[in-house]
């Protein structure tokens, strides 16, 4: 569930030059400089702002720092948020009077309709994806119309703003994301409906791990191509590199010679792990540089050449290995690839101009079509995962993509390594209960001395504390330790605090009372039964949810369109219970609700995300403004809501976390 966001300046010219996604995008920015800095100054600026993508590819610091020389006499006043913006506007329209048509990486412009910022896309990124739906989504009924796409043209962004395509291609990444039931699929949609799908895209995206912060449903109906092309991007780089894990492909064990080095392998991102096979490779081919990015490192084409030559040696031309100028070497790689078999959707100008996006995608499909790994794979015992194991990472995966929803200043790839640094935890903290870090006494990455992470993560705990967790003998080395289950027991506690918290802040509706797991209960209860039903849960473990009937009656008695009857089962057999509780996670997902939760969770009755999930229809209820709702509703037994007040933790979905710290 996203933090809330008030108004964050006052000056209504200024708001008129930026959406609320942009103004949130650049308030985060802008928290960070103040954070690393303290007091912020205008002769600050120039290096600060390097950070900002327009501003800061596009001008160098010298000249940012000229730039700002001539345009302000006093370089020593402090800078709040308005007069940053001011700057940012006057750098972003001084890089395009200077830059012109030839825009780093791009050969197209597009200036929003409500802002004065420009924005930019890459025409061969465009070009590349368009082939990529074009090649994956041929065969589906409804798009077929609409496929396949030309890339020469502006028919993407047209096409996806009824939401229906990349709520498609969402599924293509991750099957099963979205439940194609609750997407609104007729000829002509109307405002609203065109809106819920939109919603349910961003939702679902977050839910697979892409970064939607600063983006917005009026984006997407607007056609604005920089964030439309952005999500596209992030959706297409997750399916391809899918197969990178020792799941899908255990195979990858080949890659490391121990037990100890297996653990390292599964705790590497993806795009790790495929540089490290690349280079696995190579180094078969006798290649002695090291490749460490998809940009620099294989501009010259040569890494590409010989890997081929590696993989399919059947294939290679001698003069590929031996033509020295890299145009020439990359449009025989691309031969090499296409005589493979091998889907790829760059040009020889990409790889020499070394486009790390397309350059990822062509390595990772390199991948996928043959990855010269052995058949048998080594038999090492760590691979093999216990049922605890898999819980613990489920729960992983799920608090990961929560803490990447809120926008921090780093995306994480895996809570037990990215999080031991205690800086990433602090910068959560804040976002949830803003000004409770102190940040004179932390430590920003990269940190050398481990000391200064033990003080990071000793100010994690304390923080918890005044925040009322159970942290039992724990202690901030438990988390630079890598401590999973105390991790996974904090993230949780993290997690509910944020979903309180939030709820909370609809004083009209809380009175200002405290919230607790009790009045949740209390609420969905009450819901279900002022609609009319005899269903009820008698906690967030009650196994009867695993039916998925009660979330969908709580769903249609917040909103009474919301779901289609026709379509749910009796969630009597495991099948019909999987397609009940993908259609509630859709569902919820299309009104609104943030959720980070699996079908699983609803079928197996994880309390956790049971809770999570009840949490957020609730709170997506409240926030309606036509909706005059009250948590002490009026049926609702007074006395029991007043007691649960007292409590700060309901026992049927807080006591594993507070287990997990105790008894460890």
């Amino acid at each position: 569930m996203a933090g809330y966001v008030g108004v964050l300046v006052s000056d209504p010219w200024l708001q008129n030059q930026f959406t609320q996604v942009e103004l949130r995008s650049l308030k985060s920015h802008f928290d960070a400089m103040k954070r690393e800095k303290g007091c912020l100054t205008l002769a600050d600026l120039p290096s600060q702002m390097a950070k900002l993508k327009q501003v800061g590819e596009n001008l160098t610091e010298k000249e940012r720092e000229s730039f700002i020389r001539d345009s302000y006499k006093c370089l020593d006043v402090d800078v709040d948020f308005e007069i940053f913006l001011r700057v940012y506007l006057k750098l972003q329209a001084h890089a395009a009077a200077r830059m012109g048509n030839n825009v780093k990486n791009s050969s197209a412009f597009l200036k929003s309709p409500t802002s004065t910022l420009l924005h930019t896309i890459s025409e061969s990124e465009k070009a590349s994806y368009v082939a990529h739906i074009n090649n994956y989504l041929v065969g589906d009924e409804f798009l077929k119309k609409f496929l396949p796409i030309d890339p020469s043209t502006n028919d993407l962004f047209e096409i996806s703003k009824d939401g229906v395509l990349i709520c498609k291609l969402i599924n293509v990444a991750v099957p099963g994301t979205i439940d194609e039931r609750a997407i609104n699929m007729k000829r002509m949609l109307n405002p609203w409906e065109r809106n819920e799908n939109h919603t349910l895209c961003l939702n679902s995206a977050k839910a697979i791990g892409c970064t939607v912060v600063n983006i917005g449903t009026q984006d997407f109906i607007e056609g604005r191509r920089h964030l439309v092309l952005g999500v596209i991007s992030q959706i297409i780089k997750i399916q391809l590199l899918a197969d990178l894990n020792l799941k899908k492909t255990p195979q990858l064990v080949e890659l490391v010679d121990d037990s100890k080095d297996v653990e390292e392998l599964m705790n590497l991102p993806p795009e790790k792990i495929l540089l490290r096979w690349m280079n696995f490779q190579l180094k078969k081919a006798g290649y002695n540089k090291i490749v460490t990015n998809f940009s620099s490192d294989i501009k010259d084409g040569e890494a590409y050449a010989r890997l081929l030559n590696v993989l399919a040696p059947e294939y290679t031309t001698p003069s590929m290995l031996t033509v020295r100028d890299p145009s020439e070497r990359a449009k025989l790689v691309l031969e090499h690839a296409d005589r493979m078999g091998c889907k790829r959707y760059l040009t020889a100008k990409d790889i020499v101009e070394g486009s790390p996006n397309l350059n990822l995608a062509f390595v990772a499909h390199i991948f996928q079509h043959r990855n010269g790994l052995s058949t048998e794979a080594k038999q090492i015992p760590f691979v093999e995962t216990s049922p605890d194991e898999a819980q613990m990472s489920k729960e992983e995966r799920s608090f990961r993509f929560w803490i990447n929803s809120l926008g921090n200043s780093s995306y994480i790839d895996n809570v037990f390594e990215d999080l031991r640094d205690g800086w990433m935890l602090l910068e959560t903290l804040d976002k949830i209960s803003p000004g409770i870090v102190n940040w004179k006494i932390a430590t920003k990455p990269p940190i050398k001395m481990p000391f200064r992470k033990v003080e990071n993560c000793n100010q994690v705990v304390k923080i918890g504390k005044q925040l009322k967790f159970s942290l039992v003998n724990i202690a901030g080395n438990d988390v630079v330790q890598g401590n999973k289950k105390l991790i996974l027991a904090y993230l949780w506690q993290l997690m509910r605090c944020n979903m309180l918290q939030l709820l909370k802040n609809l004083r009209f509706h809380s009175h200002g009372k405290e919230i607790t797991d009790a009045h949740i209960l209390e609420w969905a209860n009450s819901k279900v039964r002022n609609s009319g039903s005899q269903s009820h849960m008698t906690s967030f473990k009650d196994k009867s949810l695993s039916t998925g009937i009660f979330f969908l009656e709580l769903l249609s008695s917040v909103h009474p369109r919301a779901v289609n009857w026709s379509l749910v089962t009796k969630g009597e057999t495991e099948e019909q219970k999987k397609m009940n509780a993908t259609y509630i996670i859709s569902i919820a997902r299309k009104l609104g609700c943030s959720i980070f939760l699996l079908p699983e969770d609803i079928i197996e009755v994880n309390q956790k995300m049971i809770l999570t999930l009840t949490a957020s229809i609730m709170y997506w209820h409240l926030k309606q403004p036509t909706e005059d709702q009250s948590l002490a509703s009026s049926d609702c037994d007074s006395s029991s809501v007043d007691t649960a007040s007292t409590s700060t933790l309901d026992d049927t979905a807080s006591e594993s976390s507070a287990d997990d710290i105790s008894n460890r």
